[in-house]
């Protein structure tokens, strides 16, 4: 009988707490997150390094996302950051993490289940430890330019930079820099059509 009271409660409580958390959080409810106006991130799944962590105006973050900063990995030490500028907005699920610099400049559109990180776990069977145990590398910062498109489930790893205007394919994974104006597509992704401003149309590349 006690334990089926416990249970009541614990739901009660639960649901309680439930309906009274935020759904959305914003300037004035910021998760310790800069967020500038008119912009807002829904209920996140994780938050780490809120401190490192800044979005301009009228962006927004669907649900489910973790955003990471990490300053520290084991004993390493790094200075993060993660920047979202204007008129971003990100799809649900997704996972942005940085030790170095990710940014993501205005006018963008990313995708739900994106993963963006400017890191990767080092793998050394030399030293006989599990992956989670080894150093963090960095090839250098993440920006991703003006009104650049990011389709469902793209990846897009460390030291990668994006020019204006770009579409990325569903599923790609992103491995080295494209300029202005690129379509891009597969794992890893190359190079698949250019604008052609002349024309007003993309142009397939020939490989």
């Amino acid at each position: 009988m006690m334990n089926f009271i416990k249970r009541k409660v614990v739901n009660y409580l639960y649901n309680f707490f439930l309906k009274i958390e935020p759904k959305y959080y914003n300037k004035n409810n910021s998760l310790g997150i800069i967020i500038g106006l008119n912009s807002f991130i829904e209920k996140p799944k994780k938050i780490d390094g809120a401190e490192f962590i800044e979005m301009k105006d009228n962006s927004s973050i669907g649900h489910s996302s973790w955003l990471g900063a990490f300053d520290k990995y084991i004993n390493q030490t790094f200075t993060p950051k993660i920047m979202i500028l204007n008129n971003v907005r990100i799809g649900n699920y997704a996972c942005i993490t940085a030790i170095d610099e990710i940014l993501i400049k205005d006018g963008c559109l990313i995708s739900e289940y994106v993963y963006i990180s400017d890191h990767y776990h080092g793998f050394d069977p030399a030293l006989n430890k599990s992956p989670k145990d080894q150093p963090l590398f960095s090839k250098g910062k993440v920006e991703i330019g003006e009104n650049t498109f990011i389709g469902y489930r793209a990846t897009i790893l460390s030291g990668v930079k994006l020019g204006m205007n770009c579409v990325i394919g569903s599923h790609s994974v992103v491995t080295k820099s494209f300029p202005d104006y690129s379509m891009i597509a597969g794992s890893p992704a190359r190079l698949i059509k250019t604008y052609d401003f002349e024309n007003s149309y993309w142009k397939d590349e020939i490989n």
